[in-house]
């Protein structure tokens, strides 16, 4: 049997495809990424990633990269009426949040991009190759043959691979060969995307409206530095080539800003669609970020979900190719992911539906509703996995851990690196013996003793002494005595 030239080919160079070449070179497998483009494009569009995902980018080693190009998204989101009067906020914060860092962050995605393409680009054994157009995948008896076209000489290449994942967008070649069908969770709609780099001073809200007049509904975003966004719904009776005309978009946009006081960069509509691809992986092949899920902005989560798609995937590959698991573990991937992606299209769908509301009796009824309470807080879903590489008879098993401070300052991710982690109570007499130790070390999981308030707290209401963490940091399990973590333990399968 011949081996594959490459062990993970990543069709699409996007910041999902990049960020997974990364983490995958960081592993030490054999990477290929193709993309069919020369340059990263250098307009702006995601603006928004939470905390989860620095953490993320933290367990890369780019969080002070990260950090020097987004900010802290500290105000929050509103979403008023046509009179003004706030309906629905999604609050920010200046503090730590449980991820170790912000709740969540601005930036400007060209400069993001660049970032993750320099770290996965540090990796000898990362083979990227650009505008390259690939136009068939044929599966083997032990992976993929990849062909592509060089889009200057036109040359036929060919590639084999153990794997290829498909980080190819919305319209994804990896899913349409797959025969992959997409299930629609009710939200399509045209949006005029417009984005404004500002040269004069103005007063502008600092946080993120959701300006939901049935009239006109509109978003408006402070992404960063100088960035600002709009995004402004295509009424029925629209023209959309007027409505991309400077003209029309100054008028639409005179009570909040005038030409004089910004540089317009880009105007683009586009279809905002709700969907989720009916299977994430048939033999050799899978999908993440759009080629898998679709979702509304309306929570700026699309990005977020392809990261957190990365995060899952990337370390399961690497266990499965080094031959540490079985390939069932890779049926994981999808069975954990698809329940949190569901939660959080379902919430910017739901969310959609109060910005949208364009009928001015619903919309008075909307507002009644909400006038019977005080502005209304919302939050993203919980971080949690469905079926899958946990223990569900543990309490809050397959829900991501919190980070604090460990007592070297360091942040508890630093201190475990990109392994398993055990967790003790650093202020708890018991310990295990010198056979549990052996197979910690077998197993690469790194013991953690702390002596945390946050973590004694944490374990004494699960009725825990330890609990151990998977590379992405949710929770395989908990228990309290030494034979709880052998059989714990036993579900991290090794050579």
């Amino acid at each position: 049997m011949t081996v594959p030239q490459f062990d993970v080919a990543i069709i699409g160079y996007g910041p999902v495809g990049a960020a997974l070449a990364g983490l995958l070179g960081k592993r030490g497998l054999r990477v290929l990424v193709l993309e069919k483009e020369k340059e990263i494009y250098p307009l702006p569009r995601a603006i928004h990633f939470d905390g989860e995902i620095m953490r993320i980018f933290q367990g890369m080693g780019l969080k002070n990269k990260v950090s020097a190009i987004s900010r802290p998204g500290l105000q929050g989101m509103h979403f008023l009426n046509a009179a003004g009067k706030t309906l629905l906020v999604r609050s920010g914060s200046a503090e730590r949040g449980p991820n170790g860092c912000a709740n969540n962050y601005y930036f400007h995605q060209p400069a993001l991009e660049r970032l993750l393409r320099e770290h996965a680009a540090s990796f000898d054994n990362v083979v990227i190759h650009l505008q390259r157009q690939v136009m068939a995948l044929q599966e083997a008896a032990n992976g993929v043959i990849i062909t592509a076209t060089h889009a200057n000489s036109g040359a036929t290449e060919t590639y084999d691979a153990r794997y290829v994942v498909g980080c190819d967008g919305a319209r994804s070649f990896v899913r349409r060969h797959m025969a992959i069908e997409m299930e629609d969770l009710g939200l399509t709609q045209r949006w005029l995307v417009f984005d404004v780099v500002l040269n004069k001073e103005t007063d502008l809200p600092l946080y993120t409206v959701q300006h939901c007049d049935p009239k006109r509904p509109m978003t408006y975003c402070n992404v960063v530095g100088q960035r600002r966004r709009w995004e402004i719904m295509v009424m029925p009776d629209d023209n959309p080539q007027e409505l991309v005309q400077p003209d029309t978009i100054w008028r639409l946009l005179d009570k909040w800003i005038t030409p004089e006081q910004g540089t317009m960069e880009r105007a683009a509509i586009y279809t905002f669609r709700s969907l989720i691809a009916q299977g994430w992986r048939k033999r050799h092949l899978l999908l993440a970020g759009d080629a898998a899920h679709q979702t509304p902005p309306f929570l700026g989560q699309g990005l977020c979900a392809g990261i957190r798609d990365a995060a899952n995937l990337y370390w399961k590959l690497a266990k499965v190719i080094r031959g540490e698991a079985g390939e069932d573990l890779l049926d994981t991937y999808e069975s954990e992911r698809i329940e949190h992606v569901r939660k959080v299209i379902s919430l910017a769908v739901y969310l959609g539906g109060i910005i949208q509301t364009t009928d001015p009796d619903k919309a008075r009824e909307r507002d009644r509703q909400f006038n019977e309470q005080a502005a209304k807080e919302f939050a993203l879903p919980d971080s949690c996995l469905g079926p899958g590489h946990w223990r569900p008879d543990c309490i809050d098993g397959g829900r991501l851990f919190f980070q604090p401070a460990c007592a070297d300052q360091r942040l508890l991710d630093e201190v475990i690196g990109d392994h398993y982690g055990l967790i003790l109570d650093g202020d708890e007499q018991w310990g295990y013996g010198a056979n549990t130790a052996r197979l910690l070390q077998l197993k690469n999981v790194i013991p953690v003793s702390e002596k945390s308030t946050q973590i004694s707290d944490w374990l004494k209401s699960r009725d825990a002494t330890f609990v151990v963490l998977r590379p992405d940091r949710y929770i395989l399990g908990s228990g309290k005595n030494e034979a709880q973590l052998r059989e714990l333990l036993s579900l991290i399968a090794s050579s």
